[in-house]
């Protein structure tokens, strides 16, 4: 059975490099132990990706890694 955790009353927060605009954006929450919800800030009521947490931080990895963050 897939459990899907309730995103409902979940603190969203934007990249520290987001020009603080609403249109060009993801949004994770933190709090979700082995998972990171990620979302588009454009669309705040439409779906969450659950990225695994060990996923997430080898993308941030790469990410810095690659002088992108």
């Amino acid at each position: 059975m897939k459990i899907v955790p309730d995103l409902v009353g979940a603190a969203w927060r934007k990249s520290s490099y987001s020009d603080g605009g609403d249109s060009n954006c993801v949004e994770i929450a933190d709090g979700f132990p082995g998972a990171v919800p990620v979302r588009d800030s454009k669309n705040p009521e439409g779906p969450a990706l659950m990225i695994p947490a060990m996923a997430w931080s080898a993308f941030i990895r790469q990410v810095k890694a690659d002088g992108l963050g």
